[in-house]
């Protein structure tokens, strides 16, 4: 009955915001960043979730967000935060309504299948951050079960490269780490945090229906230090060394 209670409205929300965004990107006013804001807060508060933000994005622009990646709740965390596009595998766009609120989002899609792809990608990603908006990259490539950080793929952080400043300096590379850490008021131990995660072969509709039915989720969003966009694997790394600090300090309630 939960789960419902909370679809219903969120469903409510989505129709009257979804003419609204497509008239903001079609026309490219000023609330096609700020709609999907209000959006976010607005699902995350029906469903339940608190976010708790250690640090701050940063405001330099160009900037690249380089993320791990946990559960499709990342999306609404991260998207009520800050005006930001994700960057997203291709057959995102494909599914049905989520596809749809991931082009409104002004998504870059990268079809991971194509090595020529990357060039394309990455000049949709420059493009949007040139413009001044924060992109985030989940860049594992794939999401985890929440207790740890994979390997961080180079390819696409390439990219920051491309999203020149006005005094042609390289984009900045902030990495942040998604820590799931409570759930019903009661800290997720190593055993129970893999229920939030959404990885693997999981379908989604039994996974979010489990999700909305409980609620009540603790996450915590840990910004690192800005990095020079430098050379791409080297930038990678310190990216990937940063975000699995900050993801194990929030675990182990050793952060700030």
């Amino acid at each position: 009955m939960r789960a419902w209670l909370v679809i219903v409205p969120v469903l409510l929300v989505t129709l009257v915001g979804i003419p609204l965004q497509w008239l903001s990107v079609a026309l490219k006013l000023p609330t096609r960043r700020s709609l999907p804001v209000l959006y976010h807060r607005i699902v995350l508060a029906l469903v339940g979730v608190r976010v708790r933000v250690v640090g701050a994005p940063s405001p330099a622009r160009p900037l690249l967000i380089v993320s791990n990646h946990v559960s499709w709740l990342d999306i609404p965390v991260l998207g009520s935060r800050l005006p930001l596009c994700f960057v997203a595998k291709s057959e995102v766009a494909g599914w049905p309504g989520i596809g749809l609120l991931a082009k409104l989002q002004r998504t870059v899609f990268v079809d991971r299948s194509a090595r020529s792809a990357t060039a394309r990608v990455a000049g949709e990603m420059a493009e949007r951050m040139g413009g001044g908006d924060p992109v985030v990259l989940f860049a594992e490539g794939t999401s985890s079960d929440g207790n740890r950080v994979l390997p961080f793929r180079s390819a696409l952080i390439g990219a920051a490269r491309q999203g020149m400043g006005a005094e042609g300096a390289g984009a900045t590379i902030q990495p942040l780490a998604i820590a799931y850490v409570g759930q019903g008021g009661v800290s997720l131990g190593r055993a129970r945090r893999p229920r939030l995660a959404w990885y693997g072969d999981m379908d989604l509709a039994p996974h979010l229906m489990e999700v909305l039915r409980r609620g009540a989720v603790d996450v915590e969003l840990h910004f690192g230090e800005p990095l020079p966009a430098g050379d791409r694997k080297a930038a990678t790394l310190r990216a990937e060394s940063a975000a699995r600090v900050m993801l194990a300090g929030a675990l182990t309630g050793r952060s700030a």
